[in-house]
């Protein structure tokens, strides 16, 4: 098994699995990273008759789709695969970032929030619209560059942040080494209603977290998501092994 991604040793995956494999007496199995340049270079990770399945971090969860055999249902309908089982070399990609990121949702409060702020429109930011749009809590991206659907950071007011009281940073920014970026958002609109999620989890505490926690806001960070679907990834390995 193994992860795919650009840049990726700040990931905690492969300690995740390779202590999960220890801990649970799970033997011939071991987990790789797989740093790519380029997409396509996943061709000659898949030329391992070894390999059973993957994990696909940022920036490849979309540009993964077009190398991969089949879909899953939702893979399909959101354009975002973070998982890939592979078995008699057909490769099948499937989200299970939507099933940690709704788990972790049901352990906040969150029964008071009906709309939301996504900050980035990547891959990652697919599968937390997703799970926003069957919680009927409605949702305005944010990007840097104007798209379809999506406001501009610099259009963030007073007025937008007092309706969306959950604001969701699904961005690399402030993903280790580089601690001191965060969201370029107007912190001093924050309060003790809102709640920030940062999907990074390395580190513990970003600088988008602390901003928000210095105005009142409850922070959660990207960690019990990441273990959340990583047992789902071993759910769906495991099945179709």
């Amino acid at each position: 098994y193994g992860l795919i991604g650009k840049n990726i040793n700040y990931s905690f995956s492969k300690k995740y699995f390779l202590d999960k494999f220890k801990r649970e007496r799970i033997f011939g199995c071991d987990y790789l990273n797989f740093d790519l340049d380029r997409i396509d270079l996943i061709e000659d990770v898949f030329r391992n008759n070894l390999l059973s399945g993957l994990n696909v971090t940022i920036p490849y969860k979309e540009k993964i789709i077009p190398f991969l055999d089949d879909l899953s249902p939702i893979a399909k309908e959101i354009g975002s695969v973070n998982t890939i089982c592979i078995k008699h070399s057909k490769r099948i990609g499937y989200n299970t970032d939507i099933y940690g990121f709704d788990k972790t949702l049901s352990e906040i409060n969150i029964d008071k929030i009906e709309q939301a702020l996504v900050l980035g429109t990547g891959g990652a930011s697919k599968a937390i619209k997703y799970v926003l749009s069957k919680r009927e809590i409605k949702y305005i991206s944010v990007s840097r560059s104007k798209k379809e659907n999506t406001i501009l950071y610099k259009d963030l007011n007073f007025n937008l942040f007092n309706k969306n009281l959950l604001i969701i940073n699904s961005t690399p920014l402030g993903t280790y080494p580089n601690i001191e970026e965060c969201p370029d958002i107007p912190y001093n609109f924050l309060d003790s209603k809102h709640i920030l999620y940062d999907l990074v989890y390395n580190p513990k505490e970003t600088l988008f977290m602390k901003n928000g926690k210095e105005k009142g806001a409850k922070v959660i960070n990207g960690l019990k998501m990441l273990e959340y679907q990583a047992e789902k990834s071993w759910e769906l390995w495991s099945k179709f092994n």
